[in-house]
């Protein structure tokens, strides 16, 4: 298979995969942000901003460029906004739960690691954790519910 035939069959998945590793950037950088101005005792705050910016930003890539939504009509953005919304909510309060089980109760926000002299702390670890569950799941709401083409009938 050629490359250019290759990107064609797998331009969602392609797309999704950078659009979604850009989202996670803007998620991990926000939170590290907020982490370091509140203190990483205010994880939860913390993540409530990283992910509603982050949110934001992964309604417009994914619209545009990965699903190739781009009508912007009334009749389309109701069914979209919502759904997606209501989906990233959902994925949100999971990842907050596990924030919360993973530091607080399981005590996992002490933990630290050190790779070539940059030190990852166990907040940040278990985020990073959490960012493969969402997207994972992000994905399968994207793709069957929010974005689902419908089928045309013959």
């Amino acid at each position: 298979m050629k490359c250019k035939q290759w990107i064609t069959k797998y331009r969602e998945i392609l797309f999704y995969l950078i659009f979604g590793v850009a989202t996670t950037l803007v998620n991990l950088v926000l939170f590290a942000a907020m982490n370091s101005l509140l203190g990483e005792q205010q994880y939860l705050v913390s993540n409530v901003v990283a992910t509603v910016l982050a949110i934001l930003f992964a309604y417009v890539t994914n619209k545009l460029f990965v699903f190739d939504s781009k009508s912007w009509e009334w009749n389309v953005l109701k069914k979209e906004i919502p759904s997606f919304f209501g989906a990233r909510a959902f994925t949100f309060f999971v990842e907050e739960a596990g924030l919360w089980l993973l530091i607080d109760c399981l005590e996992m926000g002490n933990l630290q690691i050190s790779l070539f002299s940059f030190v990852l702390t166990g907040t940040m670890l278990v985020k990073l954790v959490l960012q493969i569950v969402v997207i994972v799941l992000n994905y399968l709401f994207s793709k069957f519910l929010i974005f689902a083409k419908k089928k045309q009938k013959s």
